[in-house]
């Protein structure tokens, strides 16, 4: 499997991600798994599901809104039915939809905005039941991802058998097609440039919420289509791990890891990276080297074949980094899958991969995330790597430094020279924890 970063721009003198052809694939894989399933037709409110299956997208204003719907019946073409004008947009825009046909307008209850004696939810549902009838598949079960009460209600009420259709979405996705591939690399190395000028700017004096507007300004520039978010997260914030950036004013010798999450064209990142400002005390480079190793073990036994369970049974138990239990350090030794969302398929944790284990494919795309705590009882080491499965292993796609700690941030000068970059910080106490030992 050639994994390539191609220019963002399309060119005649070479071949690069064919937009048609992700269309395609991605309709032809959902259908299969639709065939293979006990399910009539599937109905998606997730944005993520609603563009694998319809390539349409309005925004992301409008992703936690569940305004949008799209049904997809067997041996039949999608329909979605969309807000305002954005269906009459994918009608004069969106030819794969065959306009009006396929591209219609409807509306669900705007998270119980609308009055309920409205009749939003039972007209959405009297849509749905029409489609189904048509094709004589109302008395089969209707798989849905995500759905509100009233609307959920609604349908049931129309004499539709609802059952979750999430996994069916989910299973279709779990294998990535070329095009997806190129686009989930083209968007880390969006992210590889943001972490370079993360990298020049981070310094002492700086604080977190800067850090996240340079990141978000760089990624934007780009072209990104939506930045999720960036965790930012310094000094004695990095343990515990709090996963929500604050304004707090970063130190010298402060340990600082950064999650960078967003969108090119749907498909996503989860990249972490880890830093120490100015200087870098024992403590956490010890727990830098000890993160990295779990994270090398784990990469190392990515194959076809191997398991989740493999894979997290190389990563400490929570017992062993001080939390009660699985669920307890849930998400600091984990992986996931990575797509038009995240997570997706397979996720990787010790709370239910050893007993659900799940087995690894070529094509397969996904984050591992590996974290330790230092001695000195607030630094804390972080790290993330995507990873394609091919053939005969994996590759890995995010490709700024991770492999030991960097020092980031001005140079200090003293009469005899620089500044040694390994050094007890002078916010660490005399104590055997704060040297490490």
């Amino acid at each position: 499997m050639a994994i390539g970063t191609y220019g963002m721009n399309a060119v005649d003198w070479e071949e690069r991600i064919d937009l048609d052809r992700l269309r395609s694939q991605r309709l032809a894989r959902l259908s299969d798994a639709l065939e293979r399933s006990e399910l009539g037709a599937v109905l998606a409110f997730d944005f993520a599901n609603i563009r694998y299956m319809t390539a349409t997208h309005i925004g992301t204003w409008a992703m936690d809104k569940f305004i949008r719907f799209s049904l997809l019946c067997r041996g039949s073409e999608p329909i979605v039915w969309d807000f305002g004008s954005a269906a009459r947009h994918h009608q004069l825009y969106n030819p794969w939809l065959d306009g009006p046909k396929r591209a219609r307008a409807g509306i669900s209850v705007l998270r119980g905005a609308f009055h309920p004696d409205a009749g939003i939810a039972e007209e959405l549902a009297r849509k749905i039941a029409a489609e189904l009838a048509e094709r004589g598949l109302l008395g089969a079960p209707l798989g849905i991802d995500i759905a509100e009460m009233p609307v959920l209600l609604a349908l049931q009420r129309a004499g539709i058998e609802v059952v979750d259709g999430q996994q069916l979405f989910l299973e279709a996705r779990r294998i990535k097609t070329g095009d997806e591939i190129s686009l989930l690399t083209q968007a880390c190395s969006m992210v590889d440039a943001a972490y370079e000028e993360l990298y020049e700017f981070l310094r002492p004096g700086v604080k977190e919420n800067e850090c996240v507007a340079l990141v978000a300004k760089k990624l934007y520039d780009l072209g990104s289509e939506y930045v999720e978010g960036v965790n930012a997260i310094s000094g004695e914030r990095c343990s515990p791990h709090p996963h929500v950036y604050s304004d707090r004013l970063i130190r010298p010798g402060d340990p600082a890891f950064f999650d960078i999450l967003h969108s090119h064209m749907g498909y996503r990142t989860c990249y972490y990276r880890c830093f120490a400002v100015g200087s870098a005390s024992p403590a956490m480079r010890d727990a830098y080297v000890r993160c990295r190793e779990y994270m090398d073990r784990a990469i190392a036994a990515v194959r076809p074949g191997a398991t989740t369970a493999d894979i997290v049974s190389l990563w400490p138990r929570a017992e062993e980094f001080g939390f009660a239990n699985e669920e307890a350090a849930f998400a600091l030794q984990y992986g996931h899958g990575v797509g038009l969302s995240i997570w997706e398929k397979p996720i990787f944790s010790r709370l239910v991969s050893l007993d659900h284990p799940e087995v690894l494919e070529e094509g397969m795309v996904f984050a591992l995330e590996t974290y330790w705590p230092a001695k000195d009882g607030f630094s804390a080491a972080r790290i993330e790597e995507e990873v394609v499965v091919t053939a005969d292993g994996c590759q890995v796609i995010t490709k700024f430094p991770a492999e030991e700690l960097l020092v980031a941030g001005r140079r200090y000068w003293t009469v005899g020279g620089p500044l040694p970059l390994n050094r007890e910080a002078q916010s660490h106490l005399n104590t055997a924890a704060g040297r490490g030992e």
